[in-house]
């Protein structure tokens, strides 16, 4: 066989784990041979292509990124973007194509199989942990041991200099980097997407703490959490697929009006890329290898329209359908846990 193999959305540590397990299993499992397209649905629509050996894939499990780098096309925003994909399925001669990607890439690898008959199978992967029908992505454990280290070094000078410190995080419409970062790191307060921001209760609960004595705060809050008065902040915050940077975002929202409200110094981090960069963990780099192991079994069983899933500790695989209907937003069951140790 002939596989195509691409790498879709945001970029996250495991994609090339994935790239050189679906490589190497492809090679010495099945004789088969793998070609690379470039900058996710780009890659197939204009037909950027590069070869892929065990040679060209050696010693890729410990780097981030990804060696075929990434865009955000769609390609059924674009004129002809999946004949165009089909012509180059065909020009390249591919029995199949493997998408690795975040909810956006695997939907469009849906709509490829049901609507233009293509041979795919998905391999999820996002920070955010967001995706159904599997327990975890790669590239999540990642993120929050990133942004656990951070919060370790937030709690030194928030104690040094009696301060509030506000934590942004990831997680546009789900909080579990919030969540599992925020405990891990001991935070003191952790506001999520899924719980609108009461601000008076925030402003309350660290007027609380600091009257017991306890002169610093840690705040950690996901990037899409909002207020739920829009009263609170005056000022919109909306995330274009990257955490913004500048003053309208909900953690410099969050530092003014806790320093206006409790007259305690406050300031703000937002850890923006950082969470996403860099070499993976050990326990991506594992569970991207199965990924792509599994995944490519998929694809010379012709099990198409499947992605590769994690339940406990076992792969399955799923309709991808299944994976791309909604989102998998944060288990309550989670935050309360969390919440037993605000303020």
């Amino acid at each position: 066989m002939r596989i195509g193999i691409l790498t879709g959305g945001g970029d996250c540590p495991g994609l090339n784990a994935v790239i050189r397990a679906v490589v190497r299993t492809s090679v010495k499992e099945y004789s088969s041979e793998v070609v690379g397209f470039l900058e996710g649905w780009r890659g197939p629509i204009e037909n950027m292509v590069m070869p892929l050996t065990m040679q060209s894939t050696g010693g890729l499990i410990h780097r981030g990124g990804t060696i075929l780098r990434t865009s955000r096309t769609n390609p059924f925003k674009l004129d002809r973007g999946p004949e165009r994909i089909a012509e180059n399925i065909v020009k390249n001669r591919l029995d199949a194509l493997i998408a690795v990607g975040d909810i956006d890439t695997c939907s469009v690898a849906n709509r490829l199989h049901q609507e233009h008959n293509l041979n795919v199978v998905c391999v999820p992967k996002t920070i955010d942990n967001d995706i159904n029908a599997t327990d975890f992505t790669f590239g999540f454990d990642t993120a929050i041991n990133i942004v656990t280290e951070a919060i370790d070094r937030l709690h030194t000078t928030a104690e040094s200099h009696n301060r509030v410190l506000v934590c942004e995080v990831m997680g546009r419409k789900a909080g579990w980097i919030a969540c599992y970062g925020g405990i891990a790191g001991g935070a003191d307060f952790i506001l999520v997407p899924e719980k609108p921001i009461k601000a008076q209760e925030v402003v309350q609960a660290i007027k609380t703490r600091h009257s017991r004595g306890r002169d610093y705060s840690i705040v950690v809050v996901a990037e899409g959490a909002r207020f739920e008065s829009p009263e609170a902040s005056n000022e919109p915050s909306e995330s274009n697929g990257d955490s913004p940077t500048d003053n309208t975002s909900i953690g410099n929202q969050l530092a003014r009006l806790i320093e206006s409200e409790t007259g305690f110094e406050t300031r703000a981090t937002i850890l923006g890329h950082i969470q996403r960069g860099g070499a993976p963990t050990a326990f991506d780099r594992v569970l991207a290898t199965r990924f792509g192991v599994k995944a490519t079994q998929l694809v010379h069983d012709k099990k198409y329209g499947r992605m590769v899933a994690l339940s406990g500790s076992k792969l399955h695989d799923v309709a991808i359908e299944e994976a791309t209907g909604s989102l998998k937003t944060l288990d309550m069951e989670l935050y309360n846990v969390a919440e037993v140790f605000f303020g």
